[in-house]
């Protein structure tokens, strides 16, 4: 793959990851009156972890494309971190910021 598709790829991927990390957080539209309703507590508590869990999921997101934008930058990217092995541009298309080959993370 070329570093300009690349580049076009992992831009693409780090804004996508920008603005639904901005678009993290529980807004309780409730009536303040049911603040005290175990149900309504239960349910903001789910939805507090689980927005957690997504931001957590971001996160690691974000850590592998700046892993992915440091081995652009040394002229690495595209080959396995594992092998060294070329990875298809179709995978690459599809994941930007894969690290290994298919059969590598199968592995895995």
């Amino acid at each position: 793959m070329d570093s300009e598709r690349a580049r076009e790829l992992l831009a693409a991927e780090r804004k996508r990851i920008e603005r639904s990390l901005s678009g993290r957080g529980h807004e309780d539209p409730g009536d303040s009156t049911d603040a005290d309703d175990p149900g309504n507590q239960a349910t903001d508590l789910y939805q507090d972890e689980f927005d957690e869990g997504l931001a957590d999921d971001l996160r690691e997101d974000l850590a592998a494309l700046e892993r992915a934008e440091a081995r652009l930058a040394a002229g690495t990217y595209g080959l396995s971190v594992e092998s060294g092995q070329p990875i298809p541009d179709e995978r690459l298309e599809a994941l930007p910021t894969a690290e290994r080959t298919i059969e590598e993370e199968e592995a895995h």
